[in-house]
């Protein structure tokens, strides 16, 4: 390990600190392309996916631990800057009471749509509007979960690389390909794709369980509050619905995205 990627930082007022800090927000995190992804086993994640840290933050007295030792060593191999840090330093670039010992600081990677290779996966998932950051960080879990080629973010989204949308994915928003697409842009991918786009929404009679999930295929979900724009819906080659047997008139989105994705991956694997 090279001595000089190591910087020992004991006041919150070093700027360095107040860098990382500031991806807190989403204007910081626009204007300087990183995010914070809090935890070792989070960075291990990174780290087993290739990608690594631009920095890494943890407390000096748990250095040699070994969940902390493990990853400080594998960052600094991949040039990492590394700041061992006091506790109350790692509290001030944390978002939580009591922080994490680990806090990397990671470049973004979201894709334009144009990099999007439908047959590269049999399954897809795209999000139109989402505003809750756990739901999308959810959703990007569970596309990792079933093996999804990765998420497209259709229109003004929450940012997937907030704090709460980073810790929702347990580490998934480093395995899973994240795709940006305005409304028309997903149009003209939803009137190109080569096998199923199935939306979910109410203004259908047909159960997601009679529908065929044909390889590839895209699940398409929309907003909490007011679901798939009406152009996105008809752009969709089929429309399914989650029935309602209770006096719940709907579900979840993260719940909702789920349910459509073990339904894809249970059809494709019987069929």
């Amino acid at each position: 390990m090279n001595e000089d990627q190591i910087r020992a930082i004991s006041s919150p007022s070093n700027p360095l600190i107040k860098d990382i800090r500031a991806l807190h927000m989403r204007k910081a995190r626009a204007e300087t392309g990183l995010f914070v992804a809090e935890g070792a086993r989070t960075v291990r994640e990174a780290l087993d996916h290739g990608i690594v840290p631009k920095m890494l933050a943890y407390r000096a007295d748990q250095r040699d631990q070994p969940s902390v030792a493990q990853v400080r060593q594998a960052a600094a191999k991949g040039g990492a800057t590394l700041l061992e840090v006091s506790p109350n330093v790692l509290e001030k670039i944390s978002a939580r009471d009591n922080p994490q010992s680990v806090i990397g600081v990671f470049a973004q990677n979201l894709r334009p749509l144009a990099e999007l290779v439908p047959t590269r996966a049999s399954l897809w998932l795209a999000l139109e509007g989402v505003k809750d950051p756990g739901n999308l960080g959810t959703c990007i879990r569970t596309a990792d979960a079933v093996g999804a080629g990765g998420v497209v973010l259709i229109g003004t989204t929450c940012d997937p690389y907030g704090l709460e949308a980073v810790r929702a994915t347990m580490g998934s928003i480093f395995a899973v390909p994240l795709y940006a697409a305005t409304q028309e842009e997903a149009l003209a991918l939803l009137g190109r794709w080569p096998g199923a786009s199935i939306g979910t929404a109410l203004q259908t009679a047909i159960d997601y369980r009679e529908v065929a999930y044909k390889r590839p295929c895209l699940i398409v979900n929309g907003a909490e509050q007011s679901g798939l724009s009406a152009e996105v819906r008809a752009a969709c080659g089929t429309l399914a619905k989650l029935p309602m047997i209770g006096r719940a008139d709907s579900l979840n989105l993260s719940v909702a995205a789920g349910v459509m994705l073990y339904a894809a991956l249970d059809a494709q694997s019987r069929g």
